[in-house]
């Protein structure tokens, strides 16, 4: 009884064993959730209980589940599925970014950056056929490029929205986080109007509603970092390449706010539009202030190495105060 158990025990601790049957288990959850009926359902609940229980294993575990993940999608961008299977894959992978464990998440962005076989990100379907389902497809489009801006957003707590978070950060920082947070929120701006989505298609309005979500947390974590900027020009000066590029950041927060009348969802809020216009205009000042500084200094600079020329003559020191009288003006004791 004991050699059986030893025999066991070593079956289950064996690395190329576990690794395996990961894989496989991996795979066949994936299919299950990901199956191309009902093609207008998304992953049900249990599905999605199924897939986050990877997380919350070993990262072997985590990690098939992601290649699981990846393959099923790389093969629906290779025209070997429908859009259902793509649709049904982004939000997945939507969701296991949110709610998944953190060793689950590490492991799903390094294989979206990358796909392991093809050496492409999976998430590039600009270009996915439009085929007969050309509502689907066209949300396909736009998920898979919102999903590539979401990978980008900083890994912060709290959203990134928590002042002690903001305000360890440097200006140039806060800047970065700033434009990234933009681009989701122009991203939704420029989604499918929901009135495109097919009432019936619960697929499809499961992805309305993630970037709904995408849109206040990205609305959310702008207000914060306006704020925190307002506040750092109440008490200190910007650079000058600091100072233009938040002009630059806060104009694409500004131009967020301005959507067709079905596109309610997609825009920002007025109020968050303002305080980053109010910002802008005092950016603007700094760009000036700064750039006057700098011309000042340069001509202050040009004018001291010109009034400093030293030439000698006879071997003595000769110091110039214009190359213009070089000739004229006797020798400095």
């Amino acid at each position: 009884m004991g050699l059986k158990l030893r025999r066991l025990a070593a079956a289950l601790l064996s690395p190329g064993t576990n690794s395996s049957a990961s894989a496989a288990d991996a795979r066949q959850a994936v299919m299950r959730a990901t199956a191309h009926h009902p093609s207008t359902a998304p992953p049900s609940a249990h599905h999605l209980d199924t897939l986050l229980a990877f997380g919350r294993g070993s990262r072997i575990s985590a990690s098939a589940l992601a290649s699981a993940l990846t393959d099923r999608l790389h093969a629906v961008a290779s025209g070997q599925g429908d859009a259902a299977v793509a649709l049904k894959c982004l939000v997945i992978i939507r969701i296991l970014l949110d709610r998944g464990a953190f060793i689950l998440r590490d492991q799903l962005v390094a294989a979206l950056v990358r796909h392991p076989a093809s050496g492409r990100n999976p998430l590039v379907l600009t270009a996915f056929p439009l085929g007969r389902s050309f509502a689907a497809a066209t949300w396909v489009r736009f998920s898979a490029r919102l999903l590539e801006l979401l990978l980008l957003l900083p890994d912060a707590p709290h959203d990134g929205a928590d002042a002690d978070y903001l305000t360890a950060l440097p200006n140039s920082q806060i800047i970065t986080e700033l434009a990234a947070f933009a681009s989701v929120a122009d991203a939704v701006r420029k989604a499918p109007p929901p009135s495109s989505a097919p009432q019936h298609n619960a697929l499809i309005w499961e992805l309305v509603r993630l970037a709904e979500e995408d849109r206040v947390k990205a609305e959310r974590n702008i207000a914060a970092r306006v704020r925190e900027m307002d506040e750092r020009l109440a008490t200190l000066s910007l650079s000058l390449a600091d100072a233009v590029e938040l002009v630059c950041v806060l104009k694409q927060v500004e131009e967020s706010v301005a959507c067709p009348a079905d596109w309610k969802w997609a825009g920002l809020d007025e109020a968050v539009v303002g305080e980053a216009r109010r910002l802008r205009g005092r950016a603007e000042e700094v760009v000036l202030r700064r750039t006057e500084q700098e011309r000042r200094f340069v001509r202050r600079d040009t004018a001291g190495s010109a009034s400093m020329r030293v030439r000698t003559v006879g071997g003595e020191a000769v110091r110039f105060g214009s190359t213009r009288w070089a000739g004229t003006v006797s020798s400095w004791r």
